[in-house]
């Protein structure tokens, strides 16, 4: 790699241009345009189809030359056009194959890009190969933010082949609502396994006593609390993955794969007998002795962070910074505020005898695998733990009876509950009552947190889809409201004129 903006890469085979087009595949984003050249037969077709079908996710997906057709679009999983303008006729041409409108809805990927090099964007990412001896070379050029995404995606291919995976075919499997990604990595064995990419967030914004907000909130920022926490909980005996390897610097993990079978039917309906299962995992979780400071490798201490007051509210001051404004039109008066930090003041102080242990965080639908050839508690897969704490075991429960992403109905929801509480009461003493009074101000706390937390990713981070989410947190909050001690909460909802649904 040479240089601040280029990269030059040496392909010695077809198998390499294919590999290269597959990971850029990862790379590109909506608005990207790939500008191709170099002489016949140097790869550019070779790499625009892979890197098509990459995008499909099939290997069989037909990519005919547009040489003829001057172009030819893809509804993929990032939509895409495919333009050869050898024989483009002028600028006046371009314009009628659409391609601004192709650009702004998805990529473009460019052959013969002189033939236009005016009519491009300035922001196009040029690609030129070159002969050299029986292989060729690959020269990238663009602006800083795009090859840093190049950069990030040729990085990754590096740790793989450090690793011993060697043309291992990489394939987009899911983003989350942080910077991380998930990748599926089909080794040259034919195993699959689940590349972690996880760069280092930017600082962002101060929003309490000079720290930005994952400071506060406890959020992890590197691997070493993903590996720590697998670990622990596969010492337990529970299914978590196993890490196989690891660059803490750069934020790139390989792990096992669990399955690919969650706890929803092909509807998106919650499957009764996983989620009752996740529950007893989650009982079992609960029933063992809580450690906090657990080892990472040789050298490393990971110290698990308590769910202390200051995040419990900085959390749920969500609802009052990003809900309430989007949802009444107007900011929070003085008086609001300080009625509504008040309420969870208390509220925070009344959890100060519950009951704690490891809490997951986000113990819901998206990150749970249902493994139907374990037995157990096994047979309940966890991910995505990273950023768990140290707190009331009634958020996890809470967590997955109020899950964020798919409605409960109401039968299953009180079987959940009932299955947890039967469950803890056999396996040792337990206080029902002080912890169904937990599970209301975690169920709470949780759901203040998600309204404003939909709105923020809306209005700051531009991902309105998880909007979609906003009605389901209303009704679960509403809920969690009916609980006596929540009783402030829920008056001041009304004075302020936040309307509840129907629990």
């Amino acid at each position: 790699m040479n240089g601040d903006t280029t990269i030059t890469l040496t392909l010695a085979d077809e198998a390499e241009t294919v590999l290269l087009g597959e990971d850029l595949a990862l790379a590109l984003k909506t608005g990207d345009c790939l500008a191709l050249s170099g002489d016949l037969g140097a790869g550019k077709s070779t790499m625009a189809r892979a890197l098509l079908r990459a995008l499909a996710d099939d290997d069989e997906l037909e990519v005919p030359s547009p040489t003829f057709t001057l172009v030819q679009s893809y509804d993929l999983r990032i939509p895409a056009a495919h333009f050869d303008l050898y024989r483009l006729g002028g600028a006046s041409e371009l314009d009628e194959l659409g391609f601004d409108e192709a650009l702004s809805n998805g990529i473009c990927l460019v052959e013969w890009p002189e033939m236009a090099e005016d009519l491009l964007p300035d922001t196009r990412i040029s690609l030129r190969f070159e002969h050299q001896g029986s292989g060729r070379t690959a020269t990238i050029a663009g602006p800083d933010a795009r090859m840093k995404r190049i950069r990030r995606t040729l990085a990754i291919r590096e740790f793989l082949d450090k690793h011993g995976y060697r043309g291992a075919r990489r394939r987009f499997l899911t983003g989350d609502a942080s910077l991380r990604a998930y990748e599926k990595v089909r080794t040259a064995a034919g195993e699959m396994l689940i590349l972690m990419d996880w760069p280092k967030p930017p600082e962002g914004p101060p929003v309490l006593d000079g720290k930005p907000y994952p400071k506060v909130a406890h959020l992890a920022e590197d691997a070493y609390p993903f590996v720590a926490i697998a670990s622990y909980l596969r010492e337990l005996g529970l299914a978590a993955p196993e890490v196989l390897h690891v660059d803490y610097g750069q934020g790139i993990l390989l792990i096992e794969n669990l399955g690919e079978e969650g706890v929803l039917d092909a509807e998106g309906r919650p499957i009764p007998e996983r989620y009752r299962e996740s529950v007893v995992c989650l009982a079992f979780l609960h029933s063992h002795e809580m450690k906090q400071d657990l080892p990472v490798g040789k050298t490393h201490v990971h110290h698990i962070p308590d769910f202390d007051p200051t995040a419990m509210k900085m959390e749920a001051r969500l609802l009052l910074d990003w809900y309430l404004p989007w949802k009444r039109g107007t900011q929070a008066t003085e008086e609001e505020r300080q009625d509504y930090l008040a309420i969870w003041d208390g509220l925070i102080r009344d959890l100060e005898s519950a009951e704690k242990n490891l809490l997951l965080r986000d113990f819901h639908s998206p990150n749970i695998i249902w493994r139907p050839q374990e037995s157990g508690v096994r047979r309940v897969g966890l991910i995505d733990f990273q950023d768990a704490m140290i707190g009331p075991t009634a958020y996890d429960l809470a967590s997955i009876v109020q899950d964020a992403r798919v409605d409960i109905p109401k039968p299953l929801a009180d079987q959940m509950m009932v299955d947890y509480v039967t469950l803890r009461r056999s396996l040792g003493p337990f206080d029902e009552k002080a912890f169904l009074k937990a599970w209301a101000i975690m169920a709470a706390q949780r759901n203040c947190k998600l309204a404003g937390l939909w709105v923020r990713l809306l209005q700051r981070d531009g991902k309105p889809g998880y909007l979609k989410h906003m009605p389901r947190t209303l009704r679960y909050l509403s809920t969690a409201l009916q609980h006596e001690a929540l009783a402030p909460l829920r008056e001041w909802c009304l004075k302020t004129g936040i309307e509840l649904p129907e629990s």
